[in-house]
């Protein structure tokens, strides 16, 4: 069992036919992930690393039977790649694109939420399932390690760093999802706490967060009020930024006494959620929790 992809994930690549999607598209395929199609407008018929590319999502999910969208486009051509893909009937869409309009962002997962689709991002790495050998996204699979403890992520380079010092502890990863650092996301902490607190591979998580917003407090605060079952441990980065100002992702920006790294470790603590102080702290704190 795993969450959001798996065995029965058939992947469209939008944008395959740019330098990026085609890029990703080789590392995707060569990891093992089922990418049966690509999707670049007035360019259909041609065929990109052994995958042919169509006019629409409709064309592709009609051929092929996709389930799932990644998307590779310039930032304002995002939206309405994201709304090919839903209208077509996409279940899951990993929008890895970043500075998209937050209007745009607002409308599509506005969408989302009427029709059940699931989206990662914008602005993320993607989605990886070890055990199935399904990776969505741009991370470096060479790091990872099927095992049974499930990652949830702002930032990118943060997951490929963490995964990489579990897996050379010896324990291993369920599902890595990188959920984005732009304000504005789909797919959330909360959400996706929910989805591994049923999943029987994950056996405990990373909750891995940064400065701006409060999405890591209501984390915590769920895992309070819910009393969750499995061990969580949590990582928090930008103990040293100054306020006001923007720190890597769009989303990491402090104003005033808001969305601190402080903030978010006594909401932690408050909750009994160990932190780390960094990051080759994680495997260590989870022995004997698993």
């Amino acid at each position: 069992m795993s969450i959001i992809v798996g065995d029965n994930t058939k992947v469209i690549v939008h944008g395959i036919t740019g330098n990026e999607g085609m890029f990703h598209t080789q590392a995707m395929l060569r990891y093992g992930t089922k990418i049966v199609a690509g999707v670049t407008p007035g360019k259909g018929g041609q065929n990109v690393n052994g995958v042919p590319v169509y006019n629409s999502a409709a064309d592709a999910v009609a051929q092929h039977g996709a389930n799932t969208s990644i998307i590779f486009v310039p930032a304002r051509f995002a939206r309405d790649a994201a709304l090919d893909a839903m209208n077509a009937g996409i279940k899951v869409l990993v929008i890895i694109t970043e500075h998209v309009p937050q209007k745009d962002t607002i409308e599509l997962v506005a969408i989302a939420n009427r029709t059940g689709c699931v989206i990662i991002g914008p602005n993320c790495p993607g989605i990886m399932n070890p055990s199935t050998k399904t990776h969505i996204g741009i991370m470096p699979t060479h790091i990872f390690h099927p095992g049974n403890i499930g990652i949830i992520s702002r930032s990118g380079t943060l997951t490929y760093e963490i995964s990489h010092d579990i897996t050379q502890s010896g324990m291993g990863q369920s599902t890595c999802v990188g959920i984005g650092g732009d304000p504005i996301i789909g797919l959330n902490y909360v959400r996706v706490l929910e989805l591994f607190k049923n999943d029987t591979e994950t056996g405990a998580v990373v909750l891995i967060g940064e400065i701006g917003g409060n999405a890591e407090e209501m984390a915590a605060q769920y895992i309070k009020d819910t009393h969750y079952p499995k061990p969580v441990i949590a990582y928090i980065a930008g103990r040293q930024a100054p306020s006001e100002k923007q720190m890597g992702h769009a989303g990491a920006i402090i104003m005033g006494d808001s969305g601190s790294a402080t903030s978010k470790i006594k909401a932690f603590e408050k909750a009994g959620i160990p932190v780390a102080e960094k990051p080759s702290d994680i495997p260590r704190l989870f022995k004997g929790k698993i």
